[in-house]
């Protein structure tokens, strides 16, 4: 089971920097666990803290003005190797949805699997996002899931995003692939006795 996702309504955390990859999420030498326990307090582990292990202070998971469960990152958020780590770090640091102009494919579909929505807004939306975050950090926006759309509170504006129905209905039922599968026992059980 992952964390049902409808509507969040959340502050943000701002990372404006683009092309973000996958190692720069979770480093390779994070990989080595096979449980998805304990990611979160490495994601970003190089940008937070230093060499001996100490927090950046102007890094922005270090700076207590941002919070909030939404990642709002620069364009082409998670290229590179296709770790599912990443995703796992992500959600494992507490974000259930991440905000950009561009997904690489992989890390997309990843975190569609792990529980944290990945929502594709226009570079001016995005623009604006940033803008109204650094200028007040509290600002709020909300994704409504089932209406496919994400609000942007300081101003109003509000975008349509776009998803695979299936990971649609995934995520608004907290199922897993093999949770989908189960919820459909009864109705696979009927019909293999219907045709039998």
């Amino acid at each position: 089971m992952i964390q049902k996702i409808d509507i969040i309504t959340s502050s943000c955390i701002p990372l404006p920097q683009e092309n973000v990859d996958t190692d720069q999420i979770i480093p390779a030498r994070f990989l080595k666990a096979v449980s998805r326990e304990g990611f979160g307090e490495n994601l970003f582990r190089d940008w937070r803290y230093d060499k001996t292990g100490q927090p950046i202070a102007d890094f922005v998971l270090n700076n207590p003005k941002y919070t909030g469960t939404i990642l709002v990152a620069g364009k082409n958020f998670g290229s590179g190797s296709s770790r599912e780590h990443a995703a796992w770090a992500i959600a494992g640091y507490g974000f259930r949805v991440v905000v950009s102009s561009f997904f690489a494919d992989i890390f997309k579909n990843n975190a569609l699997n792990n529980g944290v929505l990945p929502v594709v807004v226009s570079e001016s939306f995005l623009a604006d996002l940033f803008s109204h975050i650094q200028s007040d950090p509290k600002s709020t926006v909300t994704v409504d899931l089932p209406k496919q759309t994400i609000t942007d509170n300081t101003n109003g504006a509000s975008e349509h995003f776009e998803i695979n129905p299936y990971k649609k209905n995934c995520l608004l039922n907290g199922y897993d692939d093999i949770d989908y599968l189960l919820s459909k026992k009864q109705e696979i059980e009927d019909w293999e006795e219907k045709h039998q």
